[in-house]
């Protein structure tokens, strides 16, 4: 990951955190796993063994994604000019249905849960919208127009 300023919400920083402690919470536990699959025998022909350092290995690249991460973030502080910012929580409306979405880093971004990154197409047109603006999206088989009609500056 580069270095650099990486910006978070204060709710973003605490979900990492908290992801970083589980994790190295487990490192007992796979080194035990280490330790009982290295008692099967060979280890060039022990697919335990194997399994256990293959998950050693990604558990311990996370926690120093993690860690730099944290060690190079800053938290996004709130603006309350009325304009869409990072951090905010919008609701828009195609005129059939609302929908909700938070403007997030691409750290935290999760589409699944309504976390876009402000570095996506939507989260780009949404950036510096006010309430009633439009954004428009190019979706694969039409244009999406959405018209914002609320923002909440909750980091």
């Amino acid at each position: 990951m580069a270095k650099g300023k990486i910006h978070l919400t204060r709710h973003g920083k605490r979900e990492l955190e908290e992801e970083l402690e589980q994790l190295i919470a487990t490192r007992p536990e796979m080194a035990q796993r280490i330790a009982t699959a290295r008692e099967f025998g060979d280890l060039s022909e022990n697919a335990e063994y194997s399994a256990a350092r293959e998950l050693q290995n990604r558990t311990e690249s996370r926690i120093r994604e993690i860690q730099t991460i944290l060690e190079n973030c800053s938290i996004i502080k709130s603006t309350s000019d009325g304009k869409v910012g990072l951090g905010d929580t919008v609701i828009v409306t195609d005129g059939a249905k609302k929908r909700e979405f938070k403007v997030v880093s691409a750290v935290e971004a999760d589409p699944g849960n309504g976390k876009i990154s402000d570095k996506s197409p939507l989260g780009e047109q949404l950036i510096g919208k006010k309430v009633g603006d439009q954004v428009s999206i190019a979706a694969p088989r039409s244009k999406k127009v959405y018209e914002i009609v609320e923002i909440n500056h909750d980091l």
